[in-house]
């Protein structure tokens, strides 16, 4: 899958700055950002703790208001929560008492979908994602992984136009977050999804980005963007390594000032 030939803009915010206020404090989370996202487009943001990059997320979802500036996504206003896209979080954020596969029937009860077509798409994701044979499997009784797969399938069920993560593989371990960078990279090419990702891990953001964001210490603004030279499929250890990949990750980690981020 390619992005150079896809024309329109799947997500756009135009200088935004979001301020949150309390009785005793106010603080800038973001300022002045401005970033554009083609349909199809894979787009990770990497950054410092603070600076605001889940609340870029949360601008796109509908979810916090631009104190200014303006957001779109699909072309149109944000103006509230957003239906057309899809969100996986930090935590997999499973029903305890309900099975992996009605876990992910969920997204279709709560959106009205219809059955049939929820229960194929249900089944079409659990084979996407390597989860046959643990349809009816409890959270307790799955892996960290495996849940975040599942909740992966429910943020893809009505298949929405633009997916956004929130460091969804921060609390695993390494060999299970490369595994699952792997099998997100080969289902965005399967789904053509347009994909905006969180995460502190510089190699995370260049092994599935087709472009890194990099932004600066709060106040959030966005200081470098990078195109990534590399195949849009992926295998592990083929990317990592390639000389390409080590000249961006050092590129970034030089920007960001920290070995810590990686």
């Amino acid at each position: 899958m390619t992005t150079g030939t896809v024309t329109g803009t799947a997500v756009e915010l135009d200088g935004v700055t979001v301020r949150f206020t309390t009785k005793q404090t106010r603080t800038t989370a973001v300022q002045d950002v401005s970033l554009r996202v083609r349909p199809g487009e894979f787009v990770t943001i990497v950054g410092p703790s603070g600076c605001g990059k889940s609340t870029l997320l949360k601008l796109v979802a509908g979810l916090v208001r631009p104190t200014s500036g303006t957001v779109s996504l699909q072309g149109r206003p944000v103006a509230g929560p957003q239906k057309d896209i899809g969100f996986a979080f930090q935590r997999a954020a499973l029903l305890e008492w309900r099975g992996a596969r009605k876990n992910i029937l969920l997204q279709a009860e709560m959106r009205g979908m219809p059955r049939d077509l929820a229960a194929r798409r249900a089944d079409e994701l659990i084979r996407l994602t390597g989860l046959e044979g643990f349809e009816q499997a409890l959270p307790h009784e799955l892996s960290g992984g495996m849940q975040q797969r599942v909740a992966l399938c429910r943020a893809l069920l009505h298949q929405p136009p633009v997916l956004l993560m929130d460091e969804p593989f921060g609390a695993l371990d390494a060999l299970t977050r490369e595994q699952l960078n792997a099998e997100v990279n080969r289902i965005w090419r399967e789904t053509s999804t347009t994909v905006l990702l969180v995460t502190h891990s510089i190699a995370e953001a260049v092994f599935l980005g087709t472009r890194v964001v990099v932004m600066s210490p709060r106040p959030g603004r966005i200081q470098q963007e990078y195109d990534v030279d590399l195949p849009a499929e992926r295998e592990y250890a083929a990317v990592m390594s390639d000389p390409r990949f080590d000249r961006l990750a050092t590129q970034i980690r030089g920007l960001l000032g920290s070995t810590g981020n990686h």
